[in-house]
């Protein structure tokens, strides 16, 4: 391998594939990691990174001598709240015209926060696939941003049985204590 191509990443195509961007938190989604090569290297391991990175505006007062008043500076801190490497495959070696795909389970934890992006604050998510490389630049998938909501509770809806009213022979509910038609007092 001569000196330069060090420093360029290998000639391979990599995509990840996921049927949808919307997730609920605490939920998985299956997706597929497609590698097409024409170039030949060895990978140490084919992943995927998730990340969950928040933004938040922060305001600051600096008195200024030159201006004789206070300057407002606004800044941005950002914080990663969740860096994961997901490995679909371990090493091995690509060789020209390699078409693979990769099989993955993303897990997204039920404690994560969910996509935000507010006047002071964001929460992004982000997925993409990549080939590690050793002494190489990594090859890497276009980011995907992934739209993460709460996980909804479904509320069980109990069946209530219908009796019939005993005057007007009208279904009402057996929790009813008088008829909505005919407005007859419910005896048993």
């Amino acid at each position: 391998m001569g000196f330069f191509k060090r420093f360029k990443k290998p000639k391979t195509i990599v995509t990840l594939e996921i049927p949808t961007t919307n997730v609920a938190l605490g939920s998985s989604i299956d997706g597929t990691i497609t590698i097409s090569s024409q170039e030949e290297f060895d990978a140490t391991e084919i992943r995927a990174e998730i990340r969950c990175i928040e933004k938040r505006r922060h305001e600051q007062w600096i008195y200024d001598e030159r201006s004789r008043r206070n300057v407002r500076h606004v800044y941005w801190d950002t914080a990663t709240l969740l860096s994961e490497d997901l490995k679909a495959s371990g090493s091995m070696h690509i060789v020209p015209g390699l078409k693979k795909k990769f099989p993955i389970r993303v897990n997204i934890p039920a404690s994560g926060r969910e996509t935000l992006d507010g006047i002071d604050a964001n929460v992004s998510w982000y997925i993409k696939a990549v080939v590690g490389v050793d002494d190489r630049p990594d090859p890497t998938g276009d980011s995907i941003e992934l739209q993460i909501t709460r996980a909804t509770t479904t509320v069980l809806k109990e069946e209530v049985k219908m009796v019939p009213c005993e005057y007007c022979k009208a279904l009402i509910p057996q929790t009813a204590s008088s008829c909505p038609i005919c407005g007859a007092p419910r005896t048993s």
